[in-house]
């Protein structure tokens, strides 16, 4: 074969190739659970022939599964085996560092980030801005999921059923004066952070302080963190919501790292 043939034979395999990497991608950011040939086609301007080829390749390693009854496709096992894998070497931690670093700087207020654990969350990191007055959090102590705005906007967006048992399992107790204690304005509360996509709190985890919160997605669509923008109420109250934005954006892109599409 000559250098030019063999030239050519490479460009050929790898646009093959290509190909299967842009099928397999579109199964991951469909919102549908199967695909069926034509809908492949037509979104990838690829021909039904060529479809079908890449599909029977790929089902040929279980990356693709055939559903013979509606002849409709899905990922396959060793597709999903492959997402666990990355699930189970993401450290959010340390995905989260330099956003976090990256919006303390942006907003000059100190940025959080909270897991959930059960029925509580706790700060796992923080990036603090070079101010002389400014929040400080303490790192792996559970809290409540009803106080504060890291806390809120977890609990608002489990599903409606995991609120309610949270409810009955949990008497609402006051970490301060402005914690809500009573279940009916709490589901209000949660109702208004669902709407607008990030939770607010005035002095209700800790007297003095101000925050901004927003939740962070898995490939689930289950929420399993909270990113906050805090600091000293006096100063910070006026500026939480032109906070809001630059927060949802980095909640976004850490949740789309995690594989969320929503």
């Amino acid at each position: 074969m000559s250098a030019q043939a063999e030239t050519e034979s490479q460009s050929r395999s790898i646009a093959s190739v290509e190909r299967a990497m842009d099928v397999l991608l579109l199964f991951g950011r469909s919102s549908r659970p199967d695909l069926g040939v034509t809908e492949i086609a037509t979104e990838l301007d690829l021909t039904k022939a060529a479809v079908h080829r890449i599909l029977t390749a790929l089902r040929s390693r279980e990356l693709i599964a055939l559903d013979p009854v509606t002849r409709r496709y899905s990922l396959g096992h060793a597709a999903i085996a492959l997402g666990r894998a990355y699930m189970a070497r993401t450290d959010l931690r340390a995905m989260a560092g330099p956003e976090l670093r990256r919006l303390s700087q942006q907003t000059a207020e100190t940025v959080t980030l909270s897991v959930r654990r059960g029925d509580t969350r706790l700060y796992v990191d923080q990036a603090v801005p070079a101010q002389e007055l400014r929040m400080e959090v303490s790192l792996g102590i559970p809290y409540p999921l009803h106080a504060g705005s890291s806390s809120k906007a977890i609990l608002a967006f489990l599903r409606p059923e995991e609120v309610e048992a949270y409810l009955v399992r949990h008497p609402l107790d006051a970490l301060t004066p402005k914690t809500i204690t009573e279940p009916d304005k709490l589901r209000a509360e949660l109702a208004t952070v669902r709407r607008r996509g990030y939770a607010t709190s005035l002095g209700e985890r800790q007297e003095g302080a101000a925050s901004v919160a927003a939740p962070i997605f898995d490939h689930d669509g289950l929420v399993i963190a909270a990113v906050s923008v805090a600091g000293p109420a006096t100063r910070f109250k006026p500026h939480m919501q032109q906070v809001a934005q630059p927060l949802l954006e980095t909640a976004a892109r850490l949740s789309a790292r995690l594989g969320y599409h929503g």
